[in-house]
């Protein structure tokens, strides 16, 4: 996920190098399970599985014997990380074997009701309210696949290696070359030749190459259809029997496709979500919540992050990017006030008003009806 994430970056309001608590509030963040999902409706494969909520419902979904009797249990969070991750029941790591009914409860029990810490939380770690418990399927070869929306390429792209799996992120960095980027033309879109040029490249060969040819001719459509900004599948795999399986798949999806993508956003879950966000959210500001002390009130997004910058500079952290914009209300701006007090890590607010765009007496008013 940060492999494609450290591209989508680029296209962030926060130039600052502070560690992000929230994930970008510009995208609906799916759960794997409701990403699966997606990719069942769409004819894709994906391996059998079950949501559990509890470590009862953990047991009688393994004793079923309907997932076979080996399983991998996998902690639902909105974050990346959770294999290498760490829960404050002292578990490690996110996706677990198991190997009985009794023992995929006592997983259960240590991941459902805890927190998960991962390279990708934040400080404040991610609760777990819900596991999939998945088939144990037995792989010949594992992929990385994703596609993303990128300004560089002027519309989507499919990024992909012959090395899936866990170490993606260190292979970016230390072997740059084995992940392959393959443009698409936003006008004709994928076409077949292109998707069987790319399976060739990654190896495949007679049948599975077919297959993974639909495959991806699958999750482009999805992909268009859905809004996705970024659809993730880690790994995409060819199974002992030679088909190819989705194994995992994050999906985030354009906020602005809300209005034709209900169904998909009423899956919403912001119970993940920094509580900062939500309020924002509610509030109807841009705001992103950072880990610093100092919080920011600012008129425009240029303006906002030279003023992180120079905060940063001067050996500060920013609490938060929030941008009023230049039609804000005292109510408005009562509300941001607000939202950057309740943080208890914030030990002072930095107020940076442009008045040629925004009135600074509806500024003032604003902070002095929150000063109340």
């Amino acid at each position: 996920m940060a492999l494609i994430r450290n591209s989508l970056l680029k296209l962030s309001p926060v130039s600052t190098k502070s560690n992000l608590t929230v994930q970008k509030r510009f995208y609906l963040l799916l759960h794997e399970y409701v990403s699966m999902g997606l990719l069942e409706e769409a004819g894709i494969r994906v391996p059998k599985y079950r949501v559990a909520e509890t470590p009862e419902q953990a047991y009688q979904i393994a004793a079923s014997q309907e997932l076979g009797s080996d399983f991998v249990i996998k902690a639902q969070i909105l974050a990346g990380g959770r294999g290498r991750g760490t829960f404050d029941s002292g578990l490690k790591g996110g996706v677990k074997m198991a190997f009985s009914p009794d023992e995929a409860k006592q997983v259960a029990k240590k991941m459902l009701g805890h927190r998960l810490y991962t390279n990708q939380t934040g400080r404040d770690g991610k609760p777990v309210d819900k596991i999939i418990i998945c088939e144990k399927l037995f792989t010949r070869r594992e992929y990385y696949f994703a596609m993303a929306l990128e300004r560089r390429f002027d519309g989507p792209v499919i990024i992909t290696s012959t090395q899936g799996g866990t170490h993606i992120e260190e292979i970016a960095v230390e072997h740059p070359e084995a992940i392959i980027h393959h443009p698409i033309d936003i006008v004709t879109g994928l076409e077949r030749k292109d998707a069987l040029a790319i399976g060739e490249k990654l190896g495949f060969r007679n049948d599975a190459l077919q297959e993974v040819t639909d495959t991806m001719m699958k999750l482009y459509d999805l992909f268009m259809k859905k809004d996705i900004v970024l659809l993730e599948v880690n790994p995409l795999t060819e199974a002992a029997d030679g088909k190819i399986y989705c194994m995992d798949c994050k999906i985030n999806i354009d906020d602005n496709a809300q209005f034709r993508q209900q169904a998909v956003f009423d899956e919403k879950d912001n119970a993940q979500k920094d509580w900062r966000d939500v309020k924002a959210e509610e509030a109807n500001l841009n705001y992103i919540g950072l880990d610093g002390e100092i919080g920011c009130l600012v008129n425009g997004a240029g303006l906002a992050m030279a003023t992180m910058d120079i905060i940063k500079l001067h050996g500060g952290n920013p609490a938060n990017f929030l941008d009023v914009g230049g039609g804000a209300s005292a109510a408005q701006v009562k509300n941001a006030f607000e939202l950057i007090t309740a943080d208890p890590r914030v030990q002072a607010v930095f107020v940076n008003i442009f008045g040629g765009i925004m009135r600074c007496d509806v500024i003032a008013q604003g902070i002095i009806a929150a000063a109340k």
